[in-house]
């Protein structure tokens, strides 16, 4: 592991030397991650996208990519485009990314079953603002607002979000 690794401890993230306090997936963690199972998965995982409100926030890097108001993530297992950015209208599944709580103002993509995505084994691990301290995710993995945009002003594309068991 190196200082750019994020890595989940059980104190929190830790990055640059420093321990980031971090919620994760209400399922805990796991190394059989499934599609609503609510679980953090175990693994290496890279950032490979950073998402943001650019009526809420400036530009956090500039290979961040401003969230549309069509912006949305397939979740459903038998669309083709599972697990990936799609925009409105769309007739599958989905999550809406340009939400009124501040929760995806700041995100970052993982790597997680992408960009094959392999149907039932779970989409979208983003790392995201948490709704208050020690609030379980849906998989993902959450912070502060002052320590996501912390974290996201140095990672970098191909930066290492490691997730051991516990």
């Amino acid at each position: 592991m190196s200082p750019w690794d994020v890595v989940l401890t059980p104190r929190g993230v830790r990055f640059w030397g420093r321990y980031l306090p971090c919620s994760i997936g209400k399922g805990g963690i796991r190394t059989d991650k499934r599609e609503g199972d609510g679980a953090t998965p175990v693994g290496i995982h890279r950032i490979v996208g950073m998402l943001y409100r650019a009526d809420r926030i400036a530009p956090p890097a500039p290979w961040a990519r401003p969230i549309g108001p069509g912006d949305l993530w397939s979740d459903d297992m038998g669309d083709a485009a599972y697990n990936h950015l799609v925009s409105a209208p769309y007739g599958h599944s989905h999550e809406r990314l340009r939400r009124s709580d501040p929760l995806y103002d700041l995100v970052l993509v993982t790597d997680w079953n992408w960009p094959e995505a392999e149907p039932g084994r779970g989409s979208a691990i983003f790392v995201h603002q948490w709704r208050r301290p020690g609030y379980p995710t849906e998989g993902c993995v959450a912070f502060s607002r002052p320590h996501l945009h912390w974290l996201t002003r140095r990672v970098r594309p191909g930066t290492r979000l490691i997730i051991p068991p516990l």
